[in-house]
């Protein structure tokens, strides 16, 4: 199955997804250099049961802003309005190649949280994402589609 159709499954399944199951999709995944998530991205949470999902959902995340590599805005969040704004809560990041499972992909890195987010290949205007947070037992998986 072609990456994008998997997503979609994923997307349409019914309850929870396996941690093991999301972790080979990504594995399987093209890595991608820091200019490809330059721009306005929009975004979704694969559930799995991490708590970062509520957390998420409370804060109305929609996506990610990627002005420069020195230059994240990490939570963009609809205001009541449904207008996209920057939500200060975990401040900033940047981007960064990491090397996670395997060979170096762009991350992101929160500036003052230790917290990292790696980024695959779906398609030109779709990644899949893993939140990597100290302390979790297991990470959070979400997608972002490309805006501008």
């Amino acid at each position: 199955m072609n990456p994008a159709a998997q997503l979609r499954e994923y997307r349409g399944h019914d309850g929870v997804l396996s941690v093991a199951a999301l972790h080979e999709f990504f594995d399987r995944l093209e890595v991608i250099e820091t200019a490809f998530m330059l721009g306005e991205w929009t975004g979704g949470v694969l559930p799995t049961g991490h708590p970062g999902e509520r957390q998420l959902g409370a804060l109305r995340w929609d996506g990610k802003r990627f002005r420069g590599v020195d230059d994240v805005e990490p939570i963009i969040s609809r205001d009541e309005h449904g207008a996209r704004v920057a939500n200060p809560i975990l401040g900033t990041a940047s981007l960064r190649m990491v090397q996670y499972r395997g060979p170096a992909t762009a991350t992101m890195i929160y500036d003052k949280h230790p917290i990292f987010d790696h980024f695959r290949r779906i398609d030109d205007d779709t990644v899949l994402g893993v939140m990597d947070r100290k302390g979790d037992a297991a990470p959070l998986f979400f997608f972002l589609r490309r805006l501008a």
